[in-house]
């Protein structure tokens, strides 16, 4: 068996769990609504406040996709009940950050402003203090959209290895270079 497959999903009040015929997972709670749809060979039911998961066979892909949905819907109650965030620092001479509702525009030192349009389902929110780097900060349901913005933003400019200016997430350790030795 899987470690991660065969592991139970414990189910927080509040959060109710579907299982269509067509094996649409949709998993409903405070914070919002999430459907996967799972592979057919996967068995899921869901018995005392919890979920499992089972796998017909033994073969290399039936266990491969056995933790992948256990994982997926793991993230999905979590999501439904607690929720993900993000927190990004935006560190640089200039640089700036301003959410306006779900579009964020950044002067990140380059010629022109970048707008950036988030999903509906992030909600973001930016701290400006004088003195300290800007901070974004991301919060959804739906780890899987969040990660992807988190990280197309930090594309937008990557911290580079001699300063360090750029976005990075915050705690980030970034391995810096020693730059030009002097002549002599």
């Amino acid at each position: 068996m899987s470690r991660i497959g065969k592991m139970p999903i414990h189910l927080p009040k509040g959060v109710e769990v579907k299982i269509s015929d067509d094996n649409m997972l949709t998993v409903k709670g405070p914070l919002g609504e999430l459907q996967q749809k799972v592979n057919p060979m996967i068995e899921m039911k869901v018995e005392d406040g919890t979920l499992h998961f089972n796998r017909p066979n033994d073969e290399k892909e039936t266990k491969a996709m056995h933790g992948l949905y256990r994982a997926l819907a793991a993230n999905m109650v979590k999501g439904v009940s607690e929720g993900f965030k993000t927190v990004q620092e935006v560190i640089g001479v200039g640089y700036k950050v301003q959410a306006n509702g779900n579009v964020m525009e950044m002067d990140l030192g380059y010629s022109h402003k970048i707008f950036f349009e988030l999903a509906p389902e992030i909600k973001v929110e930016t701290v400006t203090e004088k003195g300290k780097n800007p901070i974004i900060t991301m919060t959804s349901c739906d780890k899987q959209i969040l990660g992807q913005a988190a990280a197309k933003i930090r594309s937008l400019r990557k911290p580079e290895p001699y300063k360090g200016k750029g976005i990075r997430f915050q705690g980030e350790e970034i391995r810096k270079k020693a730059g030009k030795a002097a002549a002599k």
